[in-house]
């Protein structure tokens, strides 16, 4: 089930690897409806870690809730699931070959703050992270140049009304017109 507001969203899912690449698109695409696009990168990242880690350590079941509210100038994302084991960041002293306990360490180092607490009013744990968005810069249009160009006033047109019976016989009527004296 999906319900989102204009800056809340809820995703009920199963944490399984095919889901979690679908939720990572989700939250992209939210953040991007939100006009939050400097921040996608590290949320989606952050959730895929905190969704691994559901996968990985959850009991008894997958089965969770990610929540992604912008409030403030800060988006939150949280992954409320129903073990009620607070997650545990390692030594930061780990090998460096390693290929997995690092998901809280990668939370840690893409967001400003994160935590984890029991649910309220339920069994359970939520987890979650936030970031700050940068405050879009505030720049006055550049200025728009108006350069005058002369305006070329049109050639008048002269219009002589001519009698024919005072024109000579000989002369045309343009000959008569330019030898009157103007």
């Amino acid at each position: 089930m999906i319900s989102h507001s204009r800056r809340h969203c809820v995703v009920e899912l199963q944490a399984l690897p095919a889901r979690i690449g679908q939720i990572r698109r989700i939250v992209s695409a939210q953040l991007r409806h939100w006009q939050l696009d400097p921040l996608i990168d590290r949320a989606a990242l952050g959730v895929t870690e905190l969704l691994s880690n559901v996968h990985r350590h959850a009991q008894p079941d997958k089965t969770c809730t990610v929540e992604i509210e912008f409030r403030l100038g800060r988006l939150t994302v949280s992954v409320i699931d129903s073990d009620p084991r607070l997650p545990v960041l390692r030594e930061a002293a780990m090998d460096a070959l390693e290929t997995c306990g690092r998901g809280l360490a990668l939370v840690e180092a893409v967001s400003e703050a994160w935590g984890a607490r029991h649910q309220t009013d339920g069994p359970g744990k939520v987890v979650w992270f936030s970031l700050t968005a940068a405050a879009a810069p505030v720049t006055a249009p550049p200025p728009v140049r108006i350069t005058a160009k002369p305006v070329r006033e049109p050639a008048r047109t002269v219009l002589v009304a001519v009698d024919p019976t005072v024109v000579s016989a000989g002369l045309s009527v343009a000959a008569s017109v330019s030898a009157r004296p103007g």
